[in-house]
């Protein structure tokens, strides 16, 4: 292994940055991890609402040997703290990438795959032990994951700043893997970009984003579809938080304003929110000098679309992650029909919707049906849209069907990751999988996404809009909910 720059009998790896050298680690495994390193500067003072800026040089050996610090955010509540790890590391220099590589030696060129982890667009971080990434370096795969700004530092909309900061600090991590990779033994030009949930609605900005062109080559789209948010809602968080802090509703006036203060102010908006029933919230907006036009009308009609090899998919179960530890599955069974009626008006769907899921799903509930309305109107539509819009390159789609073994939460929302990720043995992923979680399928899984990386195929056909998915741990389709899944994804 390379070390380059450390000292002789070392066991430490370095590698060279645009901006200094780095220290990290040797794994238990053999592989070099490298934590923390910067790739903008600190969003602070003057900073903290502007775009990303290149992060100051250092002298000597900066050491990566930790987790750098996460975005600041707020936690999540307790009902959802107990099943998503979220840790924080303190610190302003939140901008940083994490490197695990087989072979630090810059001739290596082996394929890399960058993480961009959710958390509805408020939350998460990169130091979340399911996503280290171990197992792709012993796989021969670079894996870089990376922070960004989240909430109202990252896409609160300000008349006197720029729009999607956390997109444009994900655009500079990229930015980053294509100047750096090749000192951690990568090939800028074999980048897999994936993520999860608001990780995956960010992956579908940057397949549009005129500033990501050629930062990528292929993507992974797990549990979330290429959205923009409505700039009105966005803006209406914006005042909320600025009406708590008696604060002008302009980033100036929120660059004043105490950080504790200002989480404390996003806090009491998100309680407001939620990803299925709707209102303000803060996401990705459409904006002229990041994303001009709704992303996923975009990549349905530009034919430059086709030119990335797309991997995409959902949970059989999506919605019992938002509705299970509340009490809500519970609640809109009591409600029967109108729990159904209300669903298929929030979703969208049509009359044809509820029988197709009826006939394929005879034995549920009210909870279930509304919950799959809408599951198939915030993600599996789509994601089948865009599968079913693209031509030149494949689109390969699966179905996540592994039941957690935690009561009532189904193939939910995230239960893929500790699989994807094969890092079923780190505690915390068992506080969405419970225990007794299946090892073949986290190597099946983890295999097809390093298939994916290396190739472009994940080892099943692609989709041609009238086959059923890829299934991951369940039974397969069979006639009826297959009819569901390939049905014609509405415009």
């Amino acid at each position: 292994m390379s070390a380059e720059g450390a000292p002789a009998g070392s066991r430490r790896p370095r590698a060279r940055t645009t901006a200094g050298v780095v220290e990290g680690r040797t794994g238990p495994d053999g592989t070099a991890v490298f934590l923390g390193i910067p790739y903008a500067a600190p969003p602070v003072g003057a900073l903290r609402f502007a775009a990303p800026t290149p992060p100051p040089a250092w002298d000597g050996v900066r050491d990566c040997g930790a987790y750098g610090p996460t975005a600041p955010k707020v936690p999540y509540p307790d009902t959802f703290a107990a099943l998503l790890p979220d840790p924080v590391v303190p610190g302003d220099a939140c901008l940083n990438v994490n490197v695990w590589t087989p072979d630090p030696a810059p001739g290596a060129r082996l394929p890399v795959m960058v993480w961009i982890h959710g958390g509805a667009h408020t939350r998460g971080s990169s130091a979340v032990p399911v996503y280290d990434g171990s197992a792709f370096a012993r796989d021969g795969v670079v894996l870089v994951s990376c922070n960004f700004r989240l909430g109202v530092l990252g896409y609160g909309l300000f008349p006197d700043a720029p729009a999607n900061r956390g997109l444009l600090d994900q655009i500079a991590a990229l930015a980053w893997v294509r100047d750096n990779i090749t000192a951690f033994g990568g090939d800028p030009d074999r980048v897999t970009v994936f993520g999860e949930s608001a990780g995956a609605i960010s992956i579908g900005a940057l397949l549009a984003a005129p500033r990501a062109a050629g930062l990528f080559t292929r993507a992974v789209l797990q549990s979330g579809a290429p959205e923009a948010v409505a700039r009105p809602k966005v803006r209406a968080m914006v005042r909320r938080m600025a009406s708590l802090l008696k604060v002008d509703a302009t980033a100036a006036a929120f660059t004043t304003t105490s950080l504790p203060d200002l989480l404390r102010a996003q806090a009491a908006v998100l309680r407001r929110s939620g990803p299925l029933v709707g209102g303000p919230a803060f996401g990705l907006v459409t904006d002229p000098d990041t994303i001009p036009a709704d992303p996923l009308d975009t990549l349905c009609a530009a034919a430059a679309s086709d030119a990335v090899p797309l991997l995409l998919g959902w949970t059989r179960d999506e919605y019992r992650l938002w509705l299970a530890p509340t009490g809500g599955i519970r609640i809109l069974d009591r409600m029967g029909p109108l729990a159904v009626a209300l669903a298929r008006a929030r979703s969208g769907q049509d009359r044809a919707a509820v029988r197709a899921l009826r006939a394929a799903l005879p034995a549920a509930g009210p909870a279930e049906i509304a919950g799959q309305l809408l599951t198939d109107g915030l993600l599996r539509d789509p994601l089948r849209r865009l599968a079913g819009a693209r031509r030149a390159a494949p689109s390969f789609v699966y179905e996540f069907a592994w039941a957690s073994g935690l009561p009532g939460l189904g193939a939910c929302h995230a239960l893929e990751l500790g699989f994807v990720f094969d890092t079923l043995a780190a505690p915390e992923s068992a506080w969405l999988a419970g225990p007794d979680t299946p090892q073949a399928l986290a190597d099946e899984m983890h295999a097809a996404w390093v298939r994916f990386a290396v190739t472009g195929d994940p080892g099943w056909a692609a989709w041609n809009g009238d086959g059923p998915p890829k299934v991951f741990g369940g039974p397969e389709l069979d006639g009826a909910r297959e009819a569901v899944i390939t049905r014609p994804a509405p415009p």
